[in-house]
């Protein structure tokens, strides 16, 4: 089957996309930023490739060939990482959307997934959950910001990349059985969890039979 490039393919939710769509048969070029880290990525049908997602031309070269694109980079994997990086680079998602968006057309490559962050959804008044300190750490509204500032760049977007934002609830569950199912709603924070093998589920169906376009959607069980 085609080809998908995944994007933070390190981290758990690019594992679990990963090991998704090599289930499903599809060749996979997993972009990391130090290959040298994730030793254990590489197995039959997955290419390892350094990249940096925020780099235009060097995500189209990694692009060309493949049929859909994944995102799922992030500067850190949690408060503890963010915290040990020092200070945040509050332009990283649209500086990595900005890439994306330049980089793929060029690539030939139009369907691009991104996981979304569920603090940038809205709550029970009607706000982004990411303004409300009592649902949402006040020192990491920062990086919330910054995830929101990537979901405006691609809401922007022209006609030549067919985006979608896919935004799981909090707490995704790593050790959580595939289920094989899960419900897509709008843009309000649901109440129930997800784990991340039935993430990888719904991305890889819309990699393949995309169904909701250049729009954010949330996902949960």
């Amino acid at each position: 089957m085609s080809g998908i490039v995944i994007f933070g393919a390190g981290g758990r939710a690019g594992r679990a996309v990963t090991a998704e769509a090599r289930a499903r048969g599809h060749q996979v070029t997993a972009v990391v930023r130090d290959p040298s880290r994730h030793p254990d990525i590489a197995a039959e049908g997955v290419h390892v490739v350094r990249g940096d997602v925020r780099d235009g031309p060097a995500t189209a070269s990694i692009a060309r060939g493949h049929s859909a694109a994944v995102s799922v980079v992030t500067p850190a994997s949690g408060p503890e990482a963010l915290a040990a990086l020092g200070p945040l680079d509050a332009g990283f998602f649209a500086d990595a959307a900005d890439a994306l968006l330049d980089g793929l057309p060029r690539a030939g490559v139009r369907r691009l997934v991104v996981i979304g962050l569920f603090a940038n959804l809205l709550g029970a008044g009607g706000r982004p959950v990411h303004d409300d300190p009592a649902a949402f750490p006040a020192h990491l509204r920062p990086f919330a910001l910054s995830h929101a500032a990537g979901l405006d760049r691609l809401r922007t977007a022209g006609a030549g990349i067919d985006w979608l934002m896919l935004t799981p609830p909090a707490g995704l569950d790593p050790a959580g059985p595939r289920l094989g199912r899960y419900r897509i709603g709008g843009e309000h924070l649901p109440a129930s969890g997800l784990s991340y093998a039935d993430l990888a589920v719904a991305v890889l169906d819309e990699v393949e039979t995309p169904t909701l376009h250049r729009r954010r959607v949330s996902v949960f069980h």
